[in-house]
């Protein structure tokens, strides 16, 4: 492993383009890990602690269906001891620079491919894998499983220290469950209709037992743009299920009013929700778990009003 090369590169990365390494991570002499979307980037780091040095491609609040990264940030793929990626079709702007560094020879740990993926139920995507399975914290436990064995293959890492750090976190997501049970159990059974800017809490709605109503995009991309006729029929289906709030992710909920509004002729309340992305520092959702305690709040405090 060219360890002066690799924290050369990264220097020069975190200067150009901003990326950060998760918390918990170690440094440049350490084995190198590159995730791509910032979730699994703070999961990750988690897991292994301060064994490996975890980069994370994805910069707080940006869209994984959407974001590229420059030719130094490709690089560090190809050198990394593992690269973990989200899988089943979510990082459209990277899948390339992925399917590059496998075709190579690069250690890849693709989440999606340790669950067990749900189809869409609906809209343009309908039978195709949903990618957004963070939405389930018990999914996740899955996901933790599969980087604990990717990471203890690593030269370098400590296997005994990696399960401990493993076991914490799993503790954290079966807490985080149950407090999501609580709260959603609260909700009563006719208000528990979801309806968001585009599909993605197919997942939270399987294992908390939500109907998804409806997405103002219809397919489980946010790089798709809703017709008149998406509109019209997500408008029928407010309306027919009496929901009185629908969710939008917080990057850009006042474009979903003004649309429901001047296209569907539909007053309803937005609540922003994070969906996609963490956030930075302060924002309201800088790790996985404040992320969905934020979530459970908001969609409980939205469908009990």
């Amino acid at each position: 492993m060219r360890h002066a090369t690799l924290a050369a590169l990264a220097i020069a990365v975190f200067a150009l383009t901003g990326c950060s390494a998760a918390a918990g991570s170690g440094g440049p002499d350490q084995p190198q890990i590159v995730v791509t979307t910032n979730i699994l980037g703070d999961v990750v780091g988690e897991v292994v602690g301060d064994q490996a040095e975890v980069t994370t491609l994805m910069r707080a609040n940006a869209d994984p269906h959407s974001f590229e990264i420059s030719a130094q940030e490709a690089a560090m793929l190809g050198d990394a001891d593992l690269i973990v990626s989200s899988g089943l079709g979510l990082e459209e702007g990277l899948q390339q620079h992925l399917d590059r560094a496998a075709e190579a020879g690069a250690p890849l740990l693709v989440a999606g491919d340790a669950v067990e993926a749900l189809p869409y139920a609906s809209g343009d995507a309908a039978g195709a894998p949903d990618p957004h399975f963070w939405t389930d914290p018990g999914t996740m436990l899955d996901v933790v499983d599969a980087i604990e064995v990717s990471a203890s293959e690593i030269d370098g890492i400590d296997r005994t220290k990696l399960a401990e750090h493993a076991d914490a976190y799993r503790e954290e997501l079966r807490t985080l469950d149950a407090e999501m049970t609580s709260a959603f159990e609260a909700i009563p059974q006719e208000r528990r209709a979801l309806v968001t800017n585009h599909h993605v809490f197919g997942y939270l709605a399987e294992r908390y037992g939500f109907r998804v109503v409806g997405a103002a995009i219809p397919g489980g991309t946010t790089l798709a743009a809703p017709s008149a006729a998406d509109l019209r029929e997500l408008s029928d289906a407010i309306t027919r299920a009496g929901v009185s709030t629908i969710f939008a992710e917080s990057s850009q909920p006042d474009r979903l009013v003004q649309v429901l509004a001047s296209e569907a002729d539909i007053d309803v309340r937005v609540e922003e929700l994070y969906t996609e992305s963490l956030t930075g520092p302060g924002e309201g959702a800088e790790t996985y778990l404040e992320m969905m305690r934020a979530n459970t709040a908001r969609i409980s405090e939205g469908l009990t009003k």
